[in-house]
């Protein structure tokens, strides 16, 4: 009987599949972006990283960078750059990205 090998639980986008994300640094589940929930991470992979501006988000104002898949350019999220309230600041550096635009691998 053959062995099943099962690999790390991963996250692709959902247009071309590029490996973004492991399931094991997902910080938070309980996020809300414009278009439903969001998963915080404390990073991910293959992405591309567009230019900083302020947001006012539901936690306040934050300094963000929309986040692109580094195959296909389609914006998967947001990167934290700087969170201006002291509750806020374990955001910094961490990546959301929207539910619907990631697909599970290996699941």
């Amino acid at each position: 009987m053959a062995e099943l090998v099962v690999g790390p639980r991963l996250y692709s986008c959902y247009k071309c599949r590029n490996v973004v994300a492991h399931h094991d640094d997902i910080v938070s589940k309980a996020f809300q972006a414009k278009n439903g929930r969001a998963f915080l991470f404390s990073h991910a992979t293959n992405i591309v990283t567009g230019p900083k501006e302020d947001r006012h988000l539901l936690t306040g104002l934050h300094t963000v960078a929309d986040v692109f898949c580094s195959d296909c350019s389609e914006v998967l999220g947001w990167k934290y750059e700087r969170a201006y309230e002291g509750s806020q600041k374990y955001k910094e550096g961490k990546i959301v990205l929207e539910k619907f635009k990631i697909v599970k691998e290996n699941w």
